[in-house]
């Protein structure tokens, strides 16, 4: 529910949303290097003189030839390297500049592995929920669908998928705008379980993975709905906590735009999935459709060299910006579902 979505993103409903300059700030796949390609990622106890080493001036060299190149060299020299030829100019010239990259850096012994990546696994999430085709401001969104797409960032695949409707229990009947949009039928929703149950049974499918004990993971999701509106008014009208292992996510829409360098404009779904060169697989707003094309644009942007890591977040009800300075850590191991009381 992409568009209707967005349509809800400037309304106040539970949530409180911050519109600070701190959601501007840019992630560590757009920090400066010359020819304005993206810097690696330092430890903090690298110095700032580390890039004084040749090979970053082979990098800069390297960058600037590719920005001269025209569309037909770009996908000729990808091919030849086995690389994919699909996307728009901006997204070839960056693929092969992270490619090139990644190629130096090992030559050099900078980096250790070209597929280095902040979490074993990422865990994609686009619900869907109850919805008018114009909804009264103080219309509560209830999540009737829980999808949720598993990547493993090492093999770079999806590995996993889970899937369950929610029945809505404060507006039970859904209109049929909300039928049309989604695919979801009152029948699916009748024969569902409350939310709480369906969450219970997501913590169990995420503990049955060890994702937080064994692995380290994190949650990825098409703007900052999902969490920031939908999952924290879902809770609030469950009368249960907002569980700790999603307070925290990937916003893949400003990953996307600041490691290719595009507007927000140009970040909706369909958008990005056309500037990639692919086609949406399955059934618009279906909300486990939708979680499995995110996760084909996750897979396809670690492919390009972008290590995506959390950039938004949720405290006291509130949308903050995760600044990319921030120490980077994965999801907590997640817990039943508790009471607000």
């Amino acid at each position: 529910m992409e568009e209707h979505k967005e349509n809800i993103h400037t309304k106040d409903v539970n949530g409180k949303m911050s519109n600070t300059k701190e959601d501007e700030k840019t992630e560590p796949c757009s920090r400066i290097c010359p020819e304005g390609e993206s810097a690696p990622q330092v430890s903090p106890s690298q110095s700032s003189s580390d890039f004084s080493h040749p090979v970053y001036k082979e990098i800069s060299l390297a960058n600037g030839h590719i920005n001269r190149m025209t569309k037909d060299e770009l996908r000729i020299k990808l091919e030849a390297l086995q690389l994919d030829t699909r996307g728009v100019k901006d997204v070839m010239k960056k693929r092969l500049k992270s490619h090139y990259k990644k190629q130096k850096l090992m030559q050099s012994s900078t980096e250790s592995s070209p597929t280095d990546t902040y979490y074993d696994y990422i865990c994609v999430v686009d619900f869907e929920a109850t919805c008018e085709e114009d909804n009264p401001s103080d219309f509560h969104h209830e999540i009737i669908e829980f999808p949720m797409v598993l990547i493993n960032t090492h093999t770079l695949e999806i590995v996993d998928s889970f899937q369950e409707y929610v029945k809505p229990e404060l507006n039970p009947q859904l209109s049929d705008f909300c039928v049309k949009l989604t695919g979801i039928t009152q029948k699916m929703v009748e024969e569902a379980d409350v939310f709480p149950a369906v969450l219970q049974r997501v913590v169990d499918w995420l503990q049955e993975r060890e994702l937080g004990t064994k692995y380290k993971y994190a949650i990825l999701t098409d703007g900052a709905w999902d969490m920031s509106k939908f999952l924290n008014i879902q809770c609030r009208l469950s009368k249960i906590r907002y569980p700790q292992f999603a307070k925290k996510w990937i916003n893949i829409r400003k990953s996307y735009g600041n490691f290719y360098k595009v507007p927000r404009t140009q970040t909706k779904l369909s958008t990005m999935l056309e500037k990639l060169g692919l086609k949406y697989e399955g059934r618009p707003h279906s909300g486990l459709d939708d979680s499995k094309n995110i996760a084909r644009i996750a897979l396809r942007m670690l492919q390009d060299g972008c290590q995506l890591r959390v950039n938004e977040r949720i405290h006291a009800g509130q949308l903050l910006s995760v600044p990319s300075s921030a120490p980077v850590e994965g999801a907590p191991a997640p817990h039943s579902p508790r009471s607000r009381d």
